[in-house]
């Protein structure tokens, strides 16, 4: 694993060869706000080039895997060492104990501290914990069967073959959880990528003391600061100084960043809040340092990063487990909608075919998750020397570009079924979700992003074939800056309110706010 120096623990070096760590070995041919600016863009380019935009593995949902994993596997060997040496049916007694001697087991092993990263990683540095944690569940078993005088019921030789082969295998299992994780850190798939916002002592000594802890997930990538004099130097603690907060937002959209940590004193209330405008449209985990703070809260106050108290700003939304369970029901739902609703999207493709010279399918780019352009998939509805592929101007009614069988597509929405597709297969659309606009989408001729403070807000979770705002009637035309605005609140409300249950519901009224739908042309 890594070792406590700053460098070593996740930092993207200055420079690969002959960096200048300070503004000393800054050239005095040169102008000083250049040299400061040049140095920002190569530090910034080469750490772009070292980062991968791929997405990271939740180690939440790792550890609650791993914890599922092992309790099936002593379940198993409890059965299979029963099924060896008991030469009788599975009977009420045997199975309830081998359920509870299993979860008694997880339970010590998560008490034991050996359900993290760390523990995953080197099994046999924590052999005699676990020995003691599966040692610690029979004892409790052996207890309950003297208390019970039940100790007739159960045969000795099972009780210690499935000891014995009950850690051997728990034992194996872990020696192969290592070799994965161990691969996972290597590629960078279990790395939290974290940056700072704030430099100079504060700054420093935050990156200090999260170089300082060891086998952490935190992988610092630089520091972020939009002051330009002495009091942020352009290398804090042997991290480089990548640039001002606008800066940061780019460079959250190119590669992939989990956390921002602000190290900021909370008197500073005006530069934190203007710095928050900008950042909070990213879905990022957004934590203030509270290691320069004066006021002293309750314990149970502050959220630990390592040996870091910080407070929550904000949290990503739809993250860890509620990120499988809603990848499950959209790809379950959507492959069962693509199943059912085929004939239909068949006799939808003859109909386009017939009606007009042209592809079947239209194609489209639009903005998807974190503000990435992905392609979505559409039913033909326009003529095809007419296709409007940048939206310079929106479908009105009436429009003499749309197709016969496209007007009635589009009446009913049945040209977005094709995005079934993108959901099922390419994953960068969800069941329901915030819309996507097309890149160049307007109200009232000014770009959503103009009209719409926090626009890209709505681009912190994957957009969806339907959603909150168009069961409210906000879909179709945005002719007025009201019609956006109203989508983006509903498209906010829907994020910061998400459930399951609220997908299940928006998904039933969709067919109801298609039928009363009078503004989709």
């Amino acid at each position: 694993m890594r070792n406590s120096s700053p460098r070593s623990a996740g930092a993207i070096p200055p420079r690969s060869t002959g960096a200048p760590t300070s503004r000393a070995h800054i050239p005095p041919v040169l102008d000083p706000r250049l040299a400061q600016e040049s140095f920002r863009r190569e530090a910034l380019a080469e750490s772009l080039a070292g980062l991968s935009p791929r997405r990271a593995y939740s180690t939440i949902v790792l550890r609650g895997l791993v914890r599922l994993g092992e309790f099936a596997l002593l379940v198993g060997t409890g059965l299979i060492v029963h099924r060896l040496y008991v030469a009788m049916p599975l009977s009420v007694e045997y199975g309830l104990t081998i359920f509870a001697v299993s979860l008694v087991a997880i339970l010590a092993l998560q008490a034991l501290g050996l359900n993290t990263i760390a523990a995953f990683r080197a099994p046999l540095f924590h052999s005699i914990r676990m020995a003691g944690a599966w040692s610690f569940a029979f004892l409790v078993a052996l207890a309950g069967i003297f208390f019970l005088k039940h100790d007739l019921l159960f045969s000795r030789v099972w009780l210690l073959s499935w000891f014995v082969t009950g850690f051997a295998a728990l034992m194996c299992e872990r020696l192969a959880l290592s070799l994965i994780v161990r691969r996972m850190m290597a590629s960078g798939s279990l790395d939290r990528r974290t940056v700072i916002v704030g430099g100079g002592t504060a700054a420093e000594q935050v990156l200090l003391d999260l170089a300082a802890q060891k086998h952490t997930d935190i992988r610092i990538c630089g520091v972020f600061d939009d002051r330009t004099d002495d009091r942020s130097p352009d290398v804090v603690a042997g991290f480089p100084k990548l640039g001002a907060v606008d800066d940061l937002v780019e460079f959250a959209r190119r590669t992939r960043v989990d956390l921002i940590i602000f190290t900021l004193p909370i008197t500073a209330e005006t530069r934190i809040l203007q710095m928050l405008s900008k950042l909070w449209v990213l879905p990022i985990d957004i934590r203030l340092a509270a290691h320069t703070n004066k006021l002293r809260f309750r314990p149970r106050s502050y959220s630990w990063i390592g040996t870091v108290p910080v407070l929550d700003v904000f949290d990503k939304p739809i993250a860890d487990w509620d990120v499988l369970l809603k990848t499950a029901f959209d790809k379950i739902v959507g492959a069962i909608c693509l199943l059912l609703l085929s004939p239909v999207m068949l006799a939808i493709a003859i109909a386009v075919k017939l009606d007009s010279k042209g592809p079947v399918l239209f194609r489209q780019k639009r903005h998807g998750f974190n503000n990435e352009e992905i392609e979505i998939f559409k039913f033909r509805s326009m003529y095809v020397d007419q296709l409007d592929y940048n939206v310079a101007k929106q479908v009105t009614r009436d429009d003499p570009r749309v197709t016969r069988v496209g007007r009635f597509l589009r009446k009913a929405s049945l040209d977005e079924l094709p995005q079934l597709f993108n959901v099922v297969f390419r994953g960068d659309l969800s069941l329901v979700g915030p819309r996507p606009h097309a890149i160049q989408a307007k109200a009232a001729e000014h770009p959503y992003e103009q009209v719409v403070d926090g626009y890209f807000a709505r681009h912190r979770v994957r957009p969806g074939i339907t959603g909150w705002a168009q069961i409210n009637g906000w879909r179709g035309e945005t002719d007025t800056p009201e019609k956006i605005q109203k989508r983006v609140e509903c498209d906010l409300f829907y994020i910061e309110n998400w459930s399951l249950l609220f997908d299940i519901y928006i998904l039933a009224m969709t067919p109801f706010a298609l039928i009363k739908a009078e503004n989709a042309y």
